[in-house]
């Protein structure tokens, strides 16, 4: 991918709906994306008929030993096509991490290329009962005989490691970490949809959690959960004529780790290093830098993402994003603070995935966010690692 995207600004995401977020839903996924389509169908100020396109990510995000039921603990762009009574001109699921980043191209590609014209892209989570990172292995087959014996398994290990090799390298504190997390709490309280709703953290609950894998805590990991959130994107002519402001999808990049590595082995390094590629090619896509960007929304499905992201994004010097976040830098009710995570994130949320960086970025670029709205023309939602997921650019005006 090399210059700026030719069709850049000329989607638009024009609606939304979120389903209210639970630990478990008292009603099948698959009944929850139904309805909540709906509801960003008409948010847009469309009927069901003019929709002709589906896209989405029906990846199962939990570890375990879990089955994959379409419409009961994924749902498929096809299958929520079918349960609308659509027969679409395009349908695509998108296959690979970074899931809504690589869900929002393949909308802006399908629109801008004629394949439909209203798209609608949605997102539904499905997190089993039990324990989350129960163990059903009997036995380590291939490159994992290496690493699960020691106990090396799981996305706990996974950003264990980096987050220690941070700590020792610059020097950082894990008590560091807690701005992080209480500043997603917070703001997560404040909207209704979240599972934190009404629930804040304070620093001092944050220090008292107990530890799961050496440094990381209970806080410095979302929460699973069950929740749909669906968004409408059709070309900038004809949002133009619908009743919500639009926000243009400005540019967008991904990226994934090109080392050889045992699985689910992350250094520091690797995070950093292919985290700044991930961010040169979507400032490159964008046609802009960090400097236009008043509305980043980084991805937190682990706390130390938060100081990753800063850093590979050009927001921090390198090893400077604990300093920041600590003396308030994206402290959201700060006059002159980074929002970096005002729309509550994974942990202000529940582990949707991207949503609420994505769905932050809309609200208020659109001037939709109600008492939190802010003063924002260009936001920047991230997904999963920086070197193992991607980004979107957005804008509230043709950039």
């Amino acid at each position: 991918m090399t210059g700026r995207f030719p069709a850049r600004d000329r989607v638009a995401v024009v609606g939304y709906a979120h389903s209210p977020v639970r630990r478990q839903a008292d009603r099948p996924l698959g009944a929850l994306a139904v309805e909540t389509a709906r509801a960003a169908i008409a948010d847009a100020g469309l009927a069901v008929r003019e929709v002709d396109g589906f896209v989405g990510s029906a990846l199962l995000p939990s570890a375990g030993d879990h089955t994959k039921q379409d419409g009961v603990s994924i749902v498929s762009p096809n299958w929520l096509a079918q349960h609308l009574g659509v027969d679409p001109r395009y349908a695509a699921g998108f296959d690979g991490i970074g899931q809504l980043t690589g869900s929002v191209a393949m909308a802006v590609n399908a629109i801008a290329a004629g394949a439909a014209d209203y798209v609608v892209l949605h997102r539904a989570l499905h997190n089993p009962g039990g324990r989350y990172h129960a163990n059903p292995m009997r036995e380590a087959a291939g490159a994992q005989q290496w690493t699960v014996p020691q106990g090396f398994f799981g996305p706990l290990a996974t950003i264990a490691l980096p987050y220690n090799e941070y700590l020792q390298r610059y020097g950082a504190k894990r008590e560091a970490m807690a701005a992080v997390v209480t500043e997603a709490r917070k703001n997560g309280s404040r909207l209704p949809w979240s599972y934190w709703a009404g629930k804040p953290l304070s620093t001092e609950e944050y220090l008292a959690a107990p530890q799961l894998f050496d440094p990381v805590c209970k806080f410095d990991c979302d929460i699973p959960v069950d929740g749909v959130a669906a968004f409408v994107l059709t070309s900038a002519e004809r949002a133009a004529d619908l009743p919500h402001r639009p926000v243009y999808v400005s540019g967008y990049a991904s990226g994934a780790p090109t080392r050889r590595r045992l699985p689910q082995h992350w250094p520091l390094d690797d995070i950093l290093g292919g985290g700044a590629e991930t961010a040169r090619r979507l400032w490159e896509h964008a046609g802009i830098g960090p400097d236009a960007v008043d509305l980043p929304q980084v991805y937190d499905g682990f706390a130390p993402f938060v100081w990753f992201w800063l850093e590979v994004l050009g927001f921090c010097p390198p090893g400077e994003a604990h300093r920041f976040v600590a003396d308030g830098g994206i402290d959201s009710d700060r006059p002159g603070a980074l929002p970096a995570l005002s729309g509550g994130g994974a942990l202000g949320n529940g582990r949707m995935h991207g949503v609420p960086q994505m769905l932050e970025c809309y609200l208020q670029l659109s001037g939709r966010a109600g008492a939190r709205q802010r003063e924002a023309t260009v936001g920047v939602a991230c997904h999963s690692s920086p070197h193992f997921g991607g980004a979107v650019v957005y804008s509230s005006v043709p950039l």
